[in-house]
């Protein structure tokens, strides 16, 4: 067992305050960049930022299926941390300044499974939900044009 990490990363035209307002609007913005790896999405409490609980399901794979309750943070300027109260996930979404625009960076980390198991988690899993940020990320980009 050990812990597992995936990670994305974008650069966009959008001033990093416009990133963010965006990344942490739950009613609005981040329904609108789900992939179709997302389903019954639902915000629970809040819906902007720090406070926010939004559910939503995420199939990794069609065999893998995670029913998530997640907690919203806001821990430093332009950082959300999501908190899944099902599971050890723990996503931080951090936008900074990168030229005129800004560059948004999306890191989950969990605790791995053991045996072989685990093996194969850490090897594909990370790769797999890099793909799932990496196409939200593609949708922020046209959210944000």
């Amino acid at each position: 067992m050990g812990q597992v990490t995936a990670t994305a990363e974008k650069t966009f035209a959008a001033s990093p305050d416009q990133v963010f307002t965006a990344l942490g609007d739950y009613d609005g913005a981040r329904r609108k960049i789900l992939t179709e790896h997302f389903s019954e999405y639902e915000v629970r409490e809040g819906g902007q930022d720090e406070g926010t609980v939004v559910h939503w399901k995420l199939a990794a794979t069609s065999k893998r299926v995670r029913d998530c309750l997640v907690s919203v943070s806001v821990p430093g300027e332009r950082t959300l941390v999501e908190r899944d109260a099902n599971s050890s996930l723990v996503t931080t979404w951090t936008v900074a300044p990168e030229g005129s625009g800004a560059r948004v960076k999306v890191e989950s980390t969990w605790d791995g499974a053991g045996g072989v198991g685990g093996f194969f988690e850490r090897r594909f899993a990370p790769s797999g939900l890099r793909r799932i940020y990496e196409g939200q990320l593609a949708k922020l980009e046209t959210e944000l044009a």
